[in-house]
């Protein structure tokens, strides 16, 4: 009986060492901060959003996102609505995005909804998803009241990038979103710097702008043409050979004290 006690006492403990542990529960996205304008155009009403979604998963792509956005009059009845399919968010990043529809009747309250986004481990450490530089950025407001922005955008990475999103965000000088647009850049190739160009429309006529927040990601409904990007490495910060000569001895080194 003590040997078939010790056998069974073995089998158990064999039994939990051999579970799985319990996947991590991934957090859904986080709607950060969006805005929305209408704006009268003839007989039609222009509505305008945008917003910024978060991933707090340090591991995971969220993909195949889809914002539902729908408007309503004062009475409550629907007069608009539009599914807008949006690009995969990067593990532990965030996804700036933008939109545009035409109404008949004018809506009095628009809202934004998303469904569920399906997740997917990413294959490559989140520090291997390097950002897209912006440089030589304007925002210049037009007679119209829209604003023009542009820029320049680099590919960090050693492959050539075939379509990239580039989304301007647009804010007062207390933080608050007032509006964003979207472009495209096709054919990024390694270390360009292609020029973009995109407007930003349904700002109030007064409005007083602070930062102009400008990103690019790559376009797509899953993290795959980001993933692609990454296994190519990056391309190095330093690619001239130095002229000068090398010094006579190596002075980043100290000498350390030989022990007696």
């Amino acid at each position: 009986m003590a040997v078939g006690a010790v056998a069974l006492s073995a089998l158990t403990v064999v039994g939990c060492s051999s579970e799985e542990k319990p996947a991590p529960e991934l957090r859904p996205l986080a709607l950060r901060d969006q805005t929305s304008s209408i704006v009268k155009s003839g007989d039609t009403y222009v509505v305008n959003w945008a917003g910024v979604l978060g991933n707090d998963n340090q591991w995971h792509f969220g993909e195949q996102i889809v914002a539902t956005v729908v408007g309503k009059d004062s009475k409550g009845k629907q007069v608009v609505r539009m599914d807008q399919p949006l690009d995969a968010v990067p593990p532990s990043g965030s996804l700036p995005f933008s939109g545009q529809v035409v109404a008949a009747q004018k809506p009095e309250k628009v809202t934004i909804e998303f469904r569920p986004a399906q997740w997917r481990k990413a294959e490559r450490v989140p520090s291997s998803f390097r950002p897209f530089p912006v440089t030589d950025s304007k925002v210049i407001r037009q007679q119209n009241g829209t604003f023009l922005v542009t820029g320049r955008i680099s590919n960090p990475y050693n492959l050539a990038a075939s379509s990239l999103v580039v989304t301007a965000l647009v804010r007062d000088p207390a933080g608050k979103l007032l509006g964003g647009g979207t472009t495209f850049v096709d054919n990024v190739g390694a270390g360009g710097r292609p020029r973009f160009i995109l407007s930003v429309e349904g700002l109030p006529a007064k409005a007083a702008v602070g930062n102009t927040e400008i990103v690019a990601r790559t376009w797509g409904s899953t993290g795959k043409p980001y993933e692609e990007l990454a296994l190519g490495g990056v391309k190095p910060v330093h690619t001239v050979k130095p002229t000068t000569a090398p010094f006579s001895r190596d002075r980043g080194r100290q000498a350390l004290p030989v022990a007696p």
